[in-house]
């Protein structure tokens, strides 16, 4: 029994010698506890963009829109006299919906011809565009009431019967990147390119971490003294071998029948510049941890969370600040960015600028990082290999 109690005893002392397992056993839960839980905090939608077009620029149709700014789940981010390039405004703002109010609206509620109220939804994230669409479909419903009802009963018509009589104007909803609203496509590529990043810094976790505990750093050295010479060394192997996985991907979406077409060479740009950010992380934390088991744990906590936080299923905007700085800075969030961008919304390929460039700039920073970092301890190696000739 003593033997046993001290062996029980010997495990708690190699546990909490431990100190990145330490760290991750009772770290890991409180940061996920706090983190997810920020992330949902909210536990509802509120305050999604939507957009407007008023051609109308009428007393009714602006009634419209302040009851539409008064509803706590949407809010009106822009009004636009025309449809001129309007859907490619809702891209920029983030907007889910576009509610247009047709020229003549409040003179054919007047006239009974039953003007019509035009609603584009976004449906290539179901759950923001349902919200919103529930929004802005209840306030019209409720101005439909309202004018119905007062115009009625002007006519002496009693109030039940007034709720019954006409519809004042019509509604048409117009759904686009219809596509997502299945959920394969929503969430199959979501999930993939997950993945995608997660074995990526898995392997890079390892890249000068084994070369640290194999004590094969000095050989390679002397084989590659140039820092960026032996980043590109490192990392290259991973860019080929990322092709397969890609084609795998291109497998799976043709076995499925999903049909994801076009922008080809904007998505080959966007996947190329995310490879090298992943790989300027995974490279800086295998350079600076310099045992294995150590970087992919570290990497482990870094991946896990990252498609909740990518914003992908529950919008960035509803997050706090803090985990909206946190999700900016995994290149996961960018890259399913430009893919909602390129084969859910179809939209133009300037629209991925800002996500390639954010894409750009973790790359430029992590691989420099690696490179001055890389730059010191190849010359302490050589340094120490002096010191031992002479």
């Amino acid at each position: 029994m003593k033997k046993f109690t001290h062996l029980i005893k010997r495990e708690f002392r190699l546990f909490f010698s431990n100190n990145v397992l330490r760290l991750l056993f009772i770290g890991a839960p409180i940061l996920y506890g706090i983190l997810i839980g920020a992330v949902y905090q909210k536990g509802k939608i509120t305050d999604l963009p939507i957009i407007v077009v008023d051609q109308d620029q009428s007393l009714m149709s602006v009634k419209f829109i302040d009851m539409l700014e008064e509803t706590e789940s949407i809010q009106v981010v822009s009004v636009f006299p025309d449809l001129t390039n309007v859907k490619n405004k809702a891209i920029d703002e983030d907007a889910s919906v576009i509610v247009n109010i047709p020229r003549g609206f409040t003179s054919g509620i007047q006239q009974n011809k039953l003007p019509e109220i035009t609603i584009f939804v976004d449906a290539s994230n179901t759950l923001t565009s349902n919200t919103a669409l529930m929004a802005v479909n209840g306030v019209a419903m409720t101005i439909k009431a309202g004018i119905q009802i007062e115009s009625q009963m002007k006519k002496g018509v009693p109030e039940y019967v007034a709720t019954q009589n006409y519809e004042p104007f019509k509604t048409t909803i117009i759904k686009q990147s219809i596509r997502s609203g299945n959920y394969l496509y929503f969430m199959l590529p979501g999930v993939l390119l997950t993945v995608f990043q997660q074995i990526l810094l898995l392997g890079l976790a390892l890249t000068f971490a084994s070369e640290y505990e194999n004590r094969t750093f000095e050989e390679l050295v002397r084989k590659m003294p140039n820092p960026l010479g032996m980043l590109a060394v490192k990392i290259i192997p991973y860019m080929i071998m990322s092709v397969g996985i890609l084609l795998l991907y291109w497998g799976f979406s043709k076995y499925y029948n999903m049909v994801i077409g076009g922008a080809f060479w904007a998505f080959t740009l966007s996947t190329f510049v995310f490879i090298l950010a992943v790989c300027g992380i995974g490279v800086l934390v295998s350079i600076v941890l310099p045992n294995q088991l150590k970087a992919t744990e570290v990497l482990m906590v870094v991946a896990t969370p990252s498609f909740i936080l990518s914003g992908f299923t529950w919008p960035l905007s509803q997050m706090p600040n803090w985990v909206q700085f946190i999700a900016e800075l995994i290149p996961l969030t960018h890259y399913l960015k430009t893919f909602r961008i390129l084969y859910l919304n179809h939209a133009s390929v300037s629209h991925i600028y800002a996500p390639v460039k954010a894409m750009s700039i973790i790359a430029v920073i992590c691989l420099s990082l690696s490179a001055i970092i890389l730059h010191y301890k190849i010359k302490k190696v050589k340094n120490h290999s002096t010191e031992d000739i002479n």
